[in-house]
């Protein structure tokens, strides 16, 4: 390793995110980035454990100790090299992913953990920075032809993949550019939209080939995509929203998230009362946007009660503990309220001016004579999403859940056809989505040798 007492000698370094005041003036990455003496500083910090619980921690098995150790010692190629082999975006996991790995991470059974996420930003930009990341396009190409349906991690990941092992890609999107929710779910102040388009750059050069704005089912038929090509891989996504039906619903000003966070967009939070429902990940992304645009003031509110600020009993380490988290966007302001039902929408003119509300219980019932009114002018619902979206013409089995449903090789009920990431599993965490689209890319390679 590369300091075998780093560990007890160096505190991990907390992210140096810029002023808040600054920040919400506009859209730039909100973190700073960090020096390369810091980054081998941090990396000392891994205790190359005996058993490292970070490789069952992450859904890709990350070789992060071999990185980590490799970064210490100043070799970035070498450490570029393990780091590319089992993550195809890691500089946008190093960006959003919620690290995994660092909850399981040994050292932090009795101290802060490893800087994992930061440390594998730092390698990717790096080699970026460098050089070391040039356009790999395969020696020898097979002749078979796969389609890739949908551009998010799952699909990206699923298409280099097939190209790297010879095949002819080609990826469609619906939207104007690739990315999936990465680009269209994620505030550029998180994900700044310049890393997709150069990973796509790079993956043009080596081969794959992307056709934007093609919605199959209405554009292109799936009948056409099978006659076209060798095997065929959905992986357009968990996209239908879960909503919220109350009384008032239709009025309006009340919108899914993502139709707020999609930019650019008639949306605007200037000067209006943000009322956001939902307490996840993409309900702090509402909020910080709304901060940017100019809202009057910002209220979260979720069902749950508030997670415990440390491990609770029945979530030891190493598992990924349900705990308290405060983000950037709700360091910059804003109110957040935890166990907290809406009842109704109300509104004046058609448009939603309040919601009732209630506090409820740690089952979840509504706790009588506790009713409470929210101002709002913006109601934002981030409840989630239920299921994918059907595709015109494509009669393939569902799962309960209304997934596609697939055998153990990530095939459907239709032969040739396959189904990766959130369509197959449900919404889920973008390394989910990653490794989803790996594994049916090696699923699609084995039928593809047979065929």
């Amino acid at each position: 390793m590369g300091n075998p007492h780093g560990f007890l000698k160096i505190k991990r370094s907390k992210t140096d995110y810029r002023p808040a005041c600054e920040r919400v003036k506009d859209f730039a990455p909100v973190a700073a980035p960090r020096a390369e003496g810091v980054t081998r500083e941090q990396t000392s910090r891994c205790m190359d454990c005996g058993t490292p619980f970070c490789h069952w921690g992450c859904p890709l098995g990350n070789f992060i100790p071999e990185w980590n150790d490799l970064t210490a010692n100043l070799h970035w190629e070498r450490a570029l090299d393990l780091l590319q082999a089992t993550n195809n975006l890691p500089e946008v996991t190093g960006r959003v992913c919620p690290a995994l790995c660092e909850f399981a991470c040994v050292l932090g059974i009795n101290d802060d953990p490893v800087t994992i996420r930061e440390n594998e930003l730092a390698i990717v930009e790096y080699g970026f920075a460098h050089g070391l990341i040039k356009p790999q396009p395969p020696a020898v190409r097979t002749g078979k032809k796969v389609a890739v349906v949908g551009s998010g991690p799952a699909g990206l990941a699923c298409a280099a993949q097939l190209n790297r092992a010879g095949h002819l890609v080609t990826v469609y999107e619906k939207a104007d550019k690739i990315g999936g929710l990465m680009r269209y779910g994620i505030p550029e102040f998180k994900l700044e939209k310049s890393v997709l388009d150069r990973r796509q750059a790079l993956w043009t050069a080596e081969g794959v080939v992307f056709k934007c704005g093609v919605n199959i089912g209405v554009d292109r038929t799936v009948a056409e995509l099978q006659r076209e090509h060798d095997a065929v891989v959905l992986a357009g996504g968990s996209r239908v929203p879960r909503d919220l039906k109350v009384p008032g619903r239709e009025l309006a000003g009340i919108h899914f998230a993502l139709e707020y966070l999609t930019q650019p967009n008639p949306l605007d939070a200037r000067g209006k009362k943000v009322v956001v429902i939902g307490g996840g990940d993409t309900g702090a992304d509402c909020v910080g946007t709304a901060h940017r645009q100019g809202a009057a003031c910002v209220v979260q509110i979720e069902l749950l009660p508030e997670p415990p600020r440390e491990r609770p009993a029945g979530q030891p380490w190493p598992k990924y503990p349900f705990i308290f988290k405060t983000s950037t966007s709700h360091e910059e302001g804003g109110e957040r309220r935890w166990s907290i039902t809406t009842k109704e929408f109300k509104g004046q003119k058609e448009k939603v001016n309040s919601l009732v509300c209630a506090r409820v219980d740690s089952s979840l019932k509504e706790v009588p004579g506790t009713d409470l009114t929210i101002e709002a002018d913006l109601v934002l619902l981030a409840l989630g999403f239920l299921h994918p979206e059907p595709i015109n013409g494509l009669m393939v089995e569902l799962d309960q859940r209304g997934n596609f449903k697939t055998d153990q090789n990530y095939m459907t009920s239709v032969k040739g056809i396959f189904a990766a990431g959130d369509m197959r599993r449900g919404q889920s965490l973008i390394v989910w989505a990653l490794d989803e689209g790996r594994r049916a890319a090696a699923a699609v390679n084995r039928y593809l040798a047979v065929t």
